[in-house]
């Protein structure tokens, strides 16, 4: 497994570079970019086949540079200065545990102080810059893809706390064990929740807007299932325990053409340090599992992957409104059904049933693209009934 992007280096070229990023946080952000550009190129084509409309927002400009506005960016300037500089004269320390410095107290004072002075005057400079003698109101036009910058950082914001909340109810006995560690861990974090805070933020900034919540739905379907993919590339790179149950079978002769470890994989250096002691390893994460397992997360990966491509290239075939978003609804949710089948997770029971938050997510959502599905069937069968009902009176 890959801990941080220098072991990827590593096996790749040969050659060690000392990078302090984490492989499943690398992955976690290039899936926010890749959904970035994926949303906002929905955005742009629907704005283009007028299924989403621009806006106006009112904005006073020419006003002078406030007290508030030079205070948050002299303290916004003073974080980044002083864990920066700070990184810098102590990379060992930092590049050992990125997260754990990030919210740690270390620092450098001088450096927090030298960025914010920095930003002090470049606020003061490009505020005086745009200074009118008399501040006035105006009008300005505002595209839908403009919103993204909202959308993200909101989303990503509410997603995360989202993400914190599901992994705490999907393990109820440590929430209960040790409440403290288990909300402010930088581990332990689900999909899942995450995508239902983020997807609620998007929906409420959206429709306050003047879009519709079914079209905001179907430009966001292909965004998430994207994002989901390169989420799991990263889970299985780093082996973040997202695997599966053992296996013990032999591999099936019709998948003889594909490597071993994408049939059973025990996940050597994973990034938990879960199983037994690698021979002759030394440092961190020199550890095994013993036995092999499914690797889920790269069947999820692969899987996705394929059904975002499978949703990119249906897009401009797709003219019923609502209908991108149940197909979303009805693959992720079977994908992620069945995948729980061989996966290890916490699972619950009601009555002679068995299943994780995940398994009944995956269902729900199922459930949820079906009945979708009926119901714009319904929706468009009225509405080819009243059109033809127009032409015979013609």
């Amino acid at each position: 497994m890959f801990t941080t992007l220098s072991h990827i280096i590593d096996y790749l070229f040969g050659f060690h570079i000392n990078l302090p990023i984490q492989t499943f946080g690398f992955f976690e952000v290039l899936a926010f970019v890749f959904s970035y550009l994926v949303f906002k190129a929905e955005l742009k084509r629907k704005e283009s086949l007028g299924i989403i409309k621009s806006f106006r927002k009112e904005l006073m400009v020419g006003k002078p540079v406030s007290i508030f506005e030079l205070v948050i960016y002299a303290i916004l300037g003073f974080l980044i200065g002083y864990k920066l500089i700070g990184a810098i004269l102590q990379y060992g320390y930092f590049a050992y545990n990125p997260l754990k410095y990030i919210f740690s107290l270390q620092g450098n004072i001088i450096g927090g102080i030298i960025v914010s002075d920095i930003f002090i005057y470049l606020t003061y400079t490009n505020k005086k810059s745009e200074q009118l003698p008399v501040p006035k109101l105006i009008q300005k036009e505002v595209h839908p893809y403009q919103l993204m910058n909202s959308f993200v950082f909101w989303c990503g914001f509410w997603g995360f706390i989202g993400a914190k909340i599901f992994s705490c109810l999907e393990n109820p006995s440590s929430l209960i064990h040790n409440p403290i560690a288990q909300l402010f861990s930088f581990t332990g974090w689900t999909f899942y929740g995450g995508l239902f805070f983020g997807a609620a933020t998007y929906l409420y900034i959206g429709y306050n807007r003047g879009m519709k919540l079914i079209d905001l739905a179907d430009i966001g379907s292909p965004g998430m299932m994207l994002a989901y993919a390169t989420g799991r590339i990263g889970c299985h790179l780093s082996g973040d325990g997202d695997w599966g149950i053992i296996n013990q079978y032999p591999k099936p002769s019709l998948l003889s053409w594909i490597p071993d470890w994408t049939w059973s994989f025990n996940f050597p250096h994973n990034v938990l340090g879960m199983g037994k002691a690698i021979n002759n390893c030394q440092g961190d994460y020199c550890y095994a599992l013993p036995q092999a397992v499914f690797p889920t997360s790269f069947y999820e990966a692969t899987i996705c992957l394929l059904l975002f491509f499978m949703l990119w290239f249906m897009k401009n075939k797709i003219r019923l409104p609502g209908l991108m978003f149940c197909l979303y609804l009805i693959s992720n949710g079977t994908e992620r059904f069945l995948i729980e089948k061989i996966k290890v997770n916490q699972h619950y029971s009601f009555g002679n049933l068995s299943f994780s938050q995940a398994e009944l997510i995956g269902f729900c959502m199922i459930i949820g693209g079906v009945i979708g599905l009926m119901i714009l069937c319904k929706k468009n069968n009225k509405q080819l009934i009243v059109k033809k009902k127009k032409l015979l009176s013609l």
